[in-house]
């Protein structure tokens, strides 16, 4: 074994997790490499936002390790795993921004819980991070003043303002014009690259999540039905992530849930 390899951001490990009887992941092993963007994606309910929520801790696998630094995160008391969030940034659906706070005191409430500094150290800190998505001049706003787009903006501010070593995003695309998701497309490639952090992107967007990503990752039946670069990807063989990528209503994903037949539901048998 190679001891010189960095360590992976985050690495999941033979890891399962249901919901009640509902198995979402079976045994599900893969690798988020350091100082890269991996795009997370798969059809909906397939376990994608369910992986974030089990890097950031919310909840814990009932099999395998999910490893941040190397560190098992499911192992982690409340301390442990408080000092890992710290180092975590995590953009929501829709930016999940606090409503009855301006702009300013959004991106600066993480800096405010959880450091020492000084107020006007937070304000320059803030004002650096809302520059660089943008919207400086917007930090006297409240969010009912700004568009989705602008408050998704403000969101990743607050996501990096303690600069963290991972950022996860939660359909960061959804619900965006084409030319705020393109913004935020760009942000998200400009701000890894620049800041040297590492980017897990869970979206179904597959022409701006590809444009930015360096590894895709296709969830299906619990577990890794492709994996690697957005070409080796979109080229795969493997029937069930043509379906996804190409769009097409037929093939492994079925558009009916599972249930009775139509004759039994209809016979009356189940009354």
């Amino acid at each position: 074994m190679d001891t010189s390899a960095p360590i992976p951001v985050v690495e999941l490990r033979d890891l399962s997790f249901g919901y009640g009887k509902r198995l979402i992941l079976d045994g599900l092993s893969l690798t988020v490499p350091r100082g890269k963007v991996t795009a997370l994606m798969g059809a909906s309910g397939g376990g994608k936002t369910t992986v974030l929520r089990l890097i950031g801790g919310q909840i814990r696998a009932t099999a395998g390790q999910t490893l941040f630094e190397g560190q098992d995160v499911g192992a982690m008391d409340r301390a442990a795993l408080y000092a890992a969030r710290r180092r975590m940034g995590m953009l929501f659906q829709f930016g999940a921004l606090f409503t009855d706070l301006s702009v300013l005191d959004n991106v600066a409430f993480a800096l405010r819980e959880h450091t020492t500094l000084s107020p006007e150290l937070v304000r320059d800190i803030v004002l650096m991070k809302l520059n660089a998505v943008g919207l400086r001049g917007a930090r006297d706003l409240m969010p009912s003043e700004i568009s989705g787009g602008m408050a998704r903006r403000v969101a990743l501010a607050r996501a990096i303002a303690l600069d963290p070593e991972l950022i996860m995003y939660d359909e960061p695309f959804a619900g965006l014009d084409p030319i705020s998701l393109g913004t935020a497309a760009q942000l998200i490639r400009r701000l890894n690259d620049t800041l040297g952090i590492t980017s897990i992107v869970v979206s179904h967007d597959l022409e701006e999540t590809f444009r930015i990503a360096d590894q895709v990752i296709i969830l299906a039946n619990g577990r890794v039905a492709a994996q690697g670069s957005p070409d080796e990807v979109l080229h795969s063989a493997d029937p069930l992530v043509q379906q996804f990528v190409h769009a097409r209503a037929d093939g492994p994903v079925g558009f009916h849930y599972p249930g009775p037949t139509v004759a039994q539901d209809f016979s009356g048998g189940l009354a």
